[in-house]
């Protein structure tokens, strides 16, 4: 049975490499295996039933704060994206005309921003309509491609609001979110050299498409607490260790409230609806991952992967923990690296966060922005991006560096 177990779970990682050939989307196959592990795991005990229960409540207890806090601020942006206000800001933002490398810089820098306020999937789709509208020829499609996805990958690192793995690390108390604004000029370095790289050659002058339409000021003001929601979230963990998803989920029931006595007079869609339109094949996803990786570390798997950090510096380690994570969902690496207890200083634990946010970004398939980029455009394939290879890891490299060398100052 323990092999059984093992050879399942190798299948569901196996399946979620290889999705886009088996055309079984991640969400079903991880669900599916991860829920079924442990049922075998209850009909066939290598333990009491009383340990595997209290272990199986244990792993459902994190994948609760996580799937509500995930549940509060992907409705909040569903809402945003529903009434356009997001597209609006970013087309707003930019000028009518002006040189290819300038919009490059510009675009990474609102990746950058937006994958730190809402989610990097959120942010991949604003960024990526944007590329798409302005239909520019395939090799600089490519290059803005490859921009974006390592420009939202870097700006989730730095705020718990904008990456799991970073939500992840936090909640486990690994990092404070002081520590994690430390990230932020690191995160900012890897995308600055990625991008003076892709510029050059980048001369020529174009025409920005604008659709502007005007926003209602009820909207501004969901927005608004939306905003006030993150800093209150920042504020309140900081200054009285309050839970952050105590403060998101506070948020949304204002903002559910607000709504209604805003549009009470008008015809107006419940605004619970939008707790529907929220990604829950990411929801879904992360809840089979953690399974699955909570049943290794009950097969005492994962006491293996500390052997990693015994024979290198924990600062090298993690360094290739996060080039592993370009080929193995971060969330599943993540997770095991948390469950199996290495000791790490605050200052490794910000490399760790770095590397595993950013380094699925030197292949398509290692981050949920190059998925969804990969389904965009029609010019971006696997082999197209593996061109921009060394540049990245070039800029992932940098990145990584400047968060070793910038903790080391200040921790």
């Amino acid at each position: 049975m323990h092999y059984l177990l093992l050879g399942l779970i190798t299948l569901a990682f196996l399946l979620i490499v290889f999705e886009d050939v088996v055309h079984l989307n991640k969400a079903k196959s991880t669900l599916f295996i991860g829920t079924l592990v442990w049922i075998l795991a209850f009909v066939f005990p290598e333990k009491s039933p009383q340990a595997i229960q209290e272990a199986l409540n244990e792993q459902l207890l994190d994948i609760a704060v996580l799937w509500l806090f995930l549940m509060a601020a992907m409705t909040f942006v569903a809402y945003l994206n529903e009434k356009g206000l997001i597209t609006q800001l970013v087309y707003r933002m930019l000028p009518s005309e002006l040189k290819l490398s300038t919009l490059m810089i510009l675009i990474a820098l609102l990746g950058l921003l937006f994958s730190s306020l809402a989610d990097n999937i959120t942010a991949s789709l604003i960024m990526l309509s944007l590329l798409a509208s302005l239909k520019l020829e395939k090799k600089d499609t490519l290059k803005f491609a490859a921009l974006i996805v390592f420009a939202v990958n870097s700006g989730g690192v730095s705020l718990i609001t904008g990456d799991v793995t970073t939500l992840m690390i936090f909640l486990n108390g690994k990092v404070t979110i002081l520590n994690l604004m430390l990230l932020v000029l690191p995160a900012i370095a890897g995308v600055a050299i990625l991008a003076l790289i892709l510029m050059q050659g980048c001369n020529e002058i174009i025409t920005l498409p604008k659709f502007k339409r005007p926003i209602g000021r009820r909207d501004k003001l969901i927005a608004a607490l939306f905003l006030l929601t993150i800093l209150s979230t920042l504020y309140l963990s900081v200054m009285f260790s309050v839970p952050p998803v105590l403060t998101f989920l506070f948020g949304l029931a204002l903002m559910f409230i607000v709504h209604q006595i805003l549009f009470r007079k008008e015809q107006n869609p419940n605004v619970l609806e939008y707790v529907r339109e929220i990604e829950f094949d990411t929801l879904l996803f992360f809840l089979g991952v953690l399974l699955l990786v909570g049943m290794l570390k009950e097969l005492s798997v994962l006491e293996l992967l500390p052997e990693l950090y015994t024979y290198m510096p924990p600062a090298f380690a993690n360094y290739f923990i996060g080039i592993l994570s370009a080929l193995v969902d971060n969330v599943p690496l993540t997770a095991a690296i948390l469950q199996s207890d290495i000791h790490m200083t605050q200052a490794e634990w910000l490399g760790l966060t770095y590397a595993v946010g950013v380094g699925g970004s030197i292949l398509i398939v290692g981050s949920a922005a190059g998925v969804i980029a990969l389904s965009k455009l029609e010019e971006l394939s696997f082999i197209s991006y593996l061109r921009f290879i060394h540049w990245l890891l070039i800029a992932y490299t940098v990145g990584y560096l400047a968060v070793m060398g910038l903790t080391k100052l200040v921790l």
